[in-house]
């Protein structure tokens, strides 16, 4: 990858092996979702059913390699990690997960779409 196309904020020599691995991880996790974007646009403009569906096919294997980039990434950043255990999966209002995470609840809306926000019952032992 020529140093000119990476967008660096920075001079690549003050930067170590992994943060210029991690960054290349986010271009191609940016490219991915931008040809993900663009096959979705060509798909709603084609005309020919049999090209919008060759296109959706090659959207969808954008989106595994989109998949797979923000694995990469999740597995070298643990601060990544712990946000995406936070917010993935979960179901309701995913501002109510940053509130609940604001206020001290350390958990978000129940991954089991029981409408909890995660932080167990109010109830006291005997169960009033």
């Amino acid at each position: 990858m020529a140093e000119s196309s990476m967008g660096l904020h920075e001079d690549r020599g003050d930067l170590s092996p992994g943060t210029l691995d991690r960054h290349r991880g986010i271009v191609s996790l940016m490219e991915e979702l931008e040809a993900m974007d663009w096959y979705a646009q060509r798909i709603d403009a084609a005309g020919d059913p049999e090209l919008a569906a060759v296109l959706a096919h090659n959207r969808d294997e954008e989106t595994e390699h989109a998949a797979m980039s923000l694995e990469w990434l999740r597995r070298q950043d643990p601060v990544l990690d712990a946000q995406l255990r936070q917010y993935l999966f979960t179901t309701g209002s995913i501002l109510e997960v940053e509130e609940a995470e604001a206020h001290g609840g350390g958990g978000g809306a129940s991954p089991a779409g029981d409408g909890s926000l995660g932080i167990g019952s109010l109830r006291g032992r005997d169960g009033r």
